[in-house]
C-alpha cells in the first residue's frame, strides 16, 4: 500500500483519474458518531432476538480480526494513520506502484499468514452450524473464517489464494507466485525487519523507497506481462458479478442483518444495510467504532466484537440454542 507520502500518479485517461479520485474520497470519508448507542443490555436482548429467530445474514469487517493481530482500517489503531490502500487505478497504471504494492505484500503476507482465527471466528462457525445464520459474508482477505471452519463464507473483497494477469486474465496460485518471488528475491523478506504490529489490513507492510527499489518483480507466466494482481477488490475497483449475485440471494433468503466489526464507511458494505431496511429486515451493528450506518440501524451496540460475540453465544447456550 501507498503511503500518503508516496508519489500520486498522473493519468492520461481522464475516466482513471476521476476513478482514483472517487476512490481517493472513499478512503479519505471520515466516520463521525451520528447517534447515541443502544444501552448494551438493551441492545444484547436485540440481537439475540434476531438469532433465535434464525435467518440471519452477517457481514463481518476487519474488527473482527483485530483480535488476531490483524489491524482494521480507521480504528484507533488502524492501518489508515500509517498508510493509505493503493487504488485499482493506481496498480493498473504504475509500474513502480506494482513494485512497490509486491515488495510490501511479499514481507507482509508472510506475516499475515501466522494469523489465526480468534474466538469470535470460532462462534461465527458454530453459529453456522447450529443453522442461527443464512450466510456469512465478509470484507476481510484474511481468510480466517474459514480458517475457523465456516463454509461457503462470501469474500465480498476477494482473497489471496490467487495472482490473476490484468492483460490476459491467467490465474496462478498465490503459492506458486510466491516461490517465483522467493526466487527472484533470496534473502529479502529476511533483510526486512518488520513485526506482526506492521502488517496492514490487506496483508502488506510500510517499506522504505530503498528497500522497495531493490525488490524484483516476475512476469505472467502466459503473456509476459507484469501487471499481476492478487485476486482481491482494490479500492476503485467493483466488486465481481458472481459475488454481487451470491450476496444479493443471501439479502433475499435472510430475516434479518447483522453487522460485526465494520464502519460500512465504503459502499459495498453500506449497501447491505440500504438493501435490508428496503426489504422491511431488522439491522443491527456490533462495532467498536462509528460507522456511516448507525443513524440508521434500529440497534447500535458500541463495542469490541469478542466480548460481544460470546455473551452472546453464552446466553444462546443456556437457552439451549
Amino acid at each position: 500500500m501507498p503511503s500518503r507520502h508516496d508519489p500520486q500518479p498522473q493519468f492520461e485517461d481522464a475516466r482513471l483519474s476521476a476513478a482514483h479520485r472517487a476512490a481517493l474520497r472513499s478512503l479519505d470519508r471520515v466516520v463521525e458518531h451520528t447517534a447515541e448507542p443502544t444501552e448494551p443490555s438493551v441492545a444484547r436482548e436485540a440481537v439475540l432476538e434476531q438469532l433465535r429467530a434464525g435467518d440471519v445474514l452477517l457481514l463481518t469487517g476487519a474488527g473482527i480480526s483485530t483480535d488476531s493481530g490483524i489491524p482494521d482500517y480507521r480504528g484507533p489503531q488502524g492501518s489508515l494513520r500509517r498508510s493509505r490502500p493503493m487504488t485499482y487505478q493506481e496498480f493498473q497504471a504504475d509500474p513502480e506502484a506494482r513494485q512497490r504494492y509486491w515488495a510490501r505484500g511479499f514481507v507482509g503476507t508472510r506475516l499475515m499468514g501466522r494469523a489465526r482465527p480468534n474466538i469470535s471466528h470460532h462462534i461465527v462457525a458454530d453459529w453456522q452450524r447450529r443453522g442461527l445464520l443464512s450466510g456469512i459474508v465478509t470484507q476481510n482477505v484474511d481468510g480466517l473464517h474459514a480458517a475457523a471452519g465456516a463454509t461457503d463464507v462470501v469474500a465480498l473483497h476477494g482473497d489471496m489464494r490467487s495472482v490473476i494477469c490484468l492483460d490476459c486474465g491467467n490465474a496462478e496460485p498465490r503459492a506458486s507466485f510466491e516461490a517465483r518471488l522467493e526466487e527472484a528475491n533470496p534473502g529479502y523478506r529476511e533483510s526486512v525487519s518488520v513485526g506482526t504490529l506492521d502488517v496492514n489490513a490487506d496483508g502488506d507492510v510500510s517499506l522504505d523507497a530503498d528497500t522497495v527499489a531493490r525488490f524484483h518483480t516476475v512476469r505472467c507466466l502466459v503473456c509476459g506481462s507484469d501487471r499481476l494482481k492478487p485476486s482481491v477488490v482494490y479500492f476503485g475497483e467493483n466488486v465481481p458479478a458472481p459475488t454481487r449475485e451470491r450476496a444479493e440471494e443471501l439479502k433475499a433468503a435472510s430475516r434479518s442483518l447483522l453487522v460485526v466489526g465494520s464502519s460500512l464507511a465504503v459502499m459495498s458494505g453500506y449497501r447491505f444495510v440500504l438493501d435490508a431496511q428496503k426489504r422491511g429486515q431488522r439491522v443491527s451493528v456490533i462495532n467498536g467504532g462509528p460507522g456511516r450506518a448507525d443513524a440508521r440501524v434500529e440497534t447500535l451496540w458500541r463495542t469490541q466484537a469478542a466480548p460481544a460475540l460470546e455473551e452472546l453465544d453464552a446466553a444462546l447456550r443456556r437457552a439451549g440454542r
